[in-house]
Order: structure tokens, then sequence, then C-alpha cells
């Protein structure tokens, strides 16, 4: 079966409070929806938002990519020889990992259907439900406490404190203000988005120790590029750290890996561009002994649901972000992975298992 057509629309969907880190204000999830068509007439969805301070994509650039770019070689590419339509994919252009994601899992979204599979189930279907956590964004401590103690009495039991912003000492009266309000059985974890200097990273880190602050993982504390103080953080402190930004492709996971410079790797569909890239990444990192959390940017649950997917197939994936589509004002997605508070589970459909989207289509490549 053979794909026909791909077309893209944009979305934007106000966020309910906006969403700070270290990088960036965020106070409306935009987006390309990407529409790819089989000639069976089959809809595999698929999603980029606009993350140019991560990924340097823009919804220009995405769409620019898609319709220009990425999508005319791959109109009447066979679905069953998938492996030819990412080696176009990933060959046809360098860069834009965001574009080649959307196109990645809606054609992931095809194959499941053809498949008559839930995606999970085809990748692995290691799991068959997840627990997110809930980000607290960058705020003034007291403000970043009574976020926190609303997403505990919400159920969530896992915390991700966004820092990096305003000075180590601003941080760590933060993380105290928090761990204080929520207390000693919920799980921290910090993302400090490259806001730390690697000396001021490995100081502020061992004093979080000393006053017994409980911290599970502290995420990409210093420049995406500095590997070598990425390491150094690493080798300073007995809380595990977690490349992000420092991770895009396997090759840099392999980097990483092979100078073991971070305790783990977070994967995101956004920087490898899409499920086929991400599942070497998590691979090589598990060869290695390596666990990997899946995350999200600031995303609907079209994305959310493909990374979801991937999280759950696999064995040594083990931390879960997924609650950008609870930040969000509405809902644009019919189907997809369902919310009860933390948990997230299934829809036994094939592929994604998304049956509509609430948005304005644009003519792409094809017919």
């Amino acid at each position: 079966m053979k794909i026909q057509s791909i077309k893209v629309s944009r979305q934007s969907v106000p966020l309910v409070k906006p969403f700070k880190t270290a990088l960036r204000t965020v106070t409306h999830a935009e987006s390309i929806v990407v529409r790819v068509e089989s000639e069976d007439g089959r809809i595999g969805w698929g999603e980029a938002p606009a993350t140019v301070v991560i990924t340097g994509d823009s919804l220009d650039s995405i769409e620019s990519a898609i319709v220009h770019t990425l999508a005319p070689p791959l109109i009447g590419k066979d679905l069953h020889a998938y492996e030819q339509i990412f080696h176009t994919l990933h060959s046809s252009m360098v860069g834009s990992p965001s574009a080649k994601a959307a196109i990645d899992m809606a054609v992931y979204d095809l194959i499941g259907q053809q498949c008559g599979l839930p995606l999970y189930q085809l990748l692995g279907g290691y799991k068959d439900q997840l627990e997110t956590d809930f980000t607290v964004s960058v705020n003034s401590p007291r403000e970043m406490g009574e976020d926190a103690s609303r997403y505990v009495a919400a159920g969530f039991n896992v915390l991700k404190i966004k820092v990096g912003k305003d000075g180590i000492q601003e941080d760590l009266e933060r993380i105290r203000e928090i761990r204080q309000t929520v207390g000693n059985d919920i799980k921290i974890r910090l993302d400090a988005n490259q806001g730390w200097q690697v000396k001021d990273a490995i100081r502020s880190i061992r004093r979080m120790e000393d006053m017994g602050l409980d911290i599970e993982l502290v995420e990409q504390p210093v420049k995406a590029l500095d590997i070598d103080g990425l390491k150094a953080v690493t080798d300073a402190v007995e809380t595990p750290v977690m490349a992000d930004e420092s991770v895009f492709t396997p090759a840099q996971a392999f980097d990483v890996l092979k100078r073991r410079a971070a305790d783990l790797i977070n994967i995101k569909l956004m920087k490898s561009g899409g499920i086929y890239k991400a599942q070497i990444i998590n691979h090589l990192a598990e060869e290695c002994g390596v666990e990997c959390m899946v995350g999200s940017m600031i995303e609907s649950r079209i994305a959310v649901t493909a990374a979801a997917h991937l999280a759950a197939a696999k064995k040594n994936i083990t931390r879960f972000d997924f609650d950008a589509p609870l930040m969000l004002l509405n809902d644009t997605v019919e189907g997809g992975v369902e919310y009860n508070g933390r948990v997230m589970t299934f829809p036994r459909a094939p592929g994604l298992g998304i049956f509509s989207v609430a948005s304005g289509e644009k003519v792409g490549a094809g017919s």
C-alpha cells in the first residue's frame, strides 16, 4: 500500500498557565499537524511543535521542510517497504528533526493500522500503560510550592522541577520550598535546561545532597555541547545526571555513552527526528546499561501519543514525561492516549488510535 498524499495544517492551543523554563516562556502550544493518506484511504497523523530555542525549528521552517523537501520524494512509496521510507526521509535534508518526526509518526501510524496492531504492540509491547510525571515551571519559590501541592493533590507522585534561572541560590530555595510542601514521599526530578555552569552545578547538586532534598535525577545541568562539562558533573556527584539537549542523534548518544558523560538519556521525538531514530538511541543506551526517559515538548496529544507508544514498547525506557496535553486549555484530538490522573492508557485501535484532529487542512505534496 502506497503513500498517496501528505498534507499539513497549523494549530495553536492556549495553555492553562504560562510554561516557563530557563530557555523560554510559552503561552500557546503551536504546531504543524501532518496528515498522511495511503491509497486505501487510511489516515496517519503526526505533529511537530515549534521549539526554536531547542531544535531550531519554527512553524514556517517545519512547514516549508515538509511541503517542499521531505514530502515529495515519499509520495508513491510502499508502506510495506518502510525502511526505504525512513531512509529517504532522513537523507532528504540535514536537520529539521521536528519536521521529520511529524512524518515519521504518521507513517508509523499507518504501518500499525495496516498490521492491525496498536503501535506500542508492533514496536515491542513491553507495557500497556504508563505513569507520567508533572512539570512545575519556573516561578517564585512560593508559587512553585503552591503549584507542586496542587499537582500532588491531583494524584501525581513524580514532579519535574524546572530550574536554571535567576541563579543557584534562588533554585535552592525553590527546591527546598517544594520539598517542604509536598513531603518526602514524592519523587522530585530537576531540569536545569542548560542553565548552570559546570562548577555551579557540581556545588549546588552536592549541597542538595547534603541538605537531604532527595533528588531523583538532574537533567541537562550544563550547555548542550559541553560534553566534557556534563561528564565532569556526572563524575563529581552521587545524584544521577540525565542528558537531554546533548543528545539529538544516535551519533551524539554514542558519544555520551562512550564517554560515560551521563547516567541517563532523555529521548524526544522532536530531537531524534521520530520513532525510527529514537529506537536506535534506546538500543545503544540499553547495550551500555543506561536507562532512558521519553519526554516531550509542549505538544498536543498527537505527538505525545506517538512518543507514549514508543515508551510503552521498550523495557529500557523507564521514565515518562508526558504531561504536556494536561497543560492545554483545549483538546483538538479524538482518540489517542488517554489520561486518568497520572496513569496513561492506550486505545485498542490500531496504529496511534487517533481518529480525527480538529484542525484546518492545507494541501501539501501528492494528490
